[in-house]
């Protein structure tokens, strides 16, 4: 329990970097006695630029190998952009904290300032996520899909420099490498849903750690622990990774949670949708409620449709 210095996980993106460097900062505020260090560890999705996401498979996609270096004691903890875990995690870890979340939704990033709804009619549209691909879909089935994968700025120079007329992205990412002004429109909810996790930074831990774990808990934001452990029981009960059509969020109102979840076919043209607002504490059983709901109605086979077909 005297461990000084603490050895931080993380990916070596940009944005990867910045959350490592955010949480190193709290963690400095809140604990003048430690010292705490960065260490970049690649991972496979990383290394895999040329191939959609939906075809490598995402079950620890940028995650495996910071957890197989913290289960052998070479990092202490791992931070990762949450909506990149899976619901499961390996034997060994656990979440151990999330930090405040930040802005949860998607956004349109276009080449001459148009919004979604402006584009012409068979705008090209830049998307790994088969979540947006549905959803953007949904609202115009016309659209053109074009795959885009790259870090932020990557991303953002693709636009400019290929056949898109317009990329979607998580605002969060957007923001927190100071892009905001580029930023067309913030898509609202009822369009587009967000991952679950979306705009949360993760902190993962060895499950017997009771010192990293007491570092934790003092850390720990618990309203939006609360809200991102209820869209991961959604999307567990989905049997749904960050790769397939399903989205999940929650809004925390005093007391009470609204839960709103969907899963869709990869064209947005089978679209099963739920909400529900309960009690903080029936959050989890109430999201796990929704989640068979929808694949009782239908989810199970559009599911099981695009795990033969589209997903690797």
């Amino acid at each position: 329990m005297t461990k000084k210095n603490i050895i931080i996980g993380t990916r070596g993106s940009k944005l990867a970097l910045y959350q490592a460097n955010k949480l190193k900062d709290i963690l400095t505020d809140a604990f003048s006695d430690k010292t705490f260090e960065i260490k970049i560890i690649k991972t496979k999705g990383d290394k895999i630029l040329d191939v959609p996401l939906s075809k490598i498979g995402d079950k620890g996609l940028f995650t495996k190998e910071l957890e197989v270096e913290l289960l052998e004691g070479k990092v202490d903890l791992c931070v990762h952009s949450l909506k990149d875990l899976p619901t499961v995690f390996p034997e060994g870890t656990k979440l151990g904290a999330v930090l405040e979340r930040a802005d949860v939704r998607d956004v349109l990033i276009s080449k001459n300032n148009k919004k979604l709804s402006e584009l012409k009619k068979d705008a090209i549209i830049g998307t790994s996520s088969l979540r947006r691909i549905a959803q953007v879909l949904k609202f115009n089935p016309n659209f053109v899909i074009k795959d885009i994968r790259g870090n932020v700025d990557t991303r953002l120079q693709k636009l400019q420099d290929q056949e898109y007329d317009a990329i979607i992205m998580a605002a969060a990412g957007i923001i927190r490498m100071g892009f905001a002004e580029q930023i067309t429109e913030f898509i609202d909810y009822e369009t587009m849903i967000p991952a679950a996790g979306q705009g949360a930074i993760a902190v993962e831990i060895r499950n017997n750690d009771e010192l990293l774990q007491s570092i934790c808990d003092k850390i720990n934001h618990k309203p939006t622990f609360i809200s991102v452990n209820a869209e991961r029981a959604f999307l567990n009960t989905m049997q749904g990774g960050c790769q397939v059509p399903v989205g999940c969020f929650t809004e925390v109102e005093g007391d009470l949670i609204e839960i709103t979840g969907f899963v869709s076919d990869i064209k947005g043209t089978i679209f099963f949708k739920d909400s529900i607002k309960v009690k903080i504490e029936e959050a989890n059983e109430k999201a796990v409620f929704i989640a068979k709901n929808l694949l009782e109605k239908g989810g199970q086979e559009i599911l099981d449709e695009i795990y033969r077909n589209h997903v690797g």
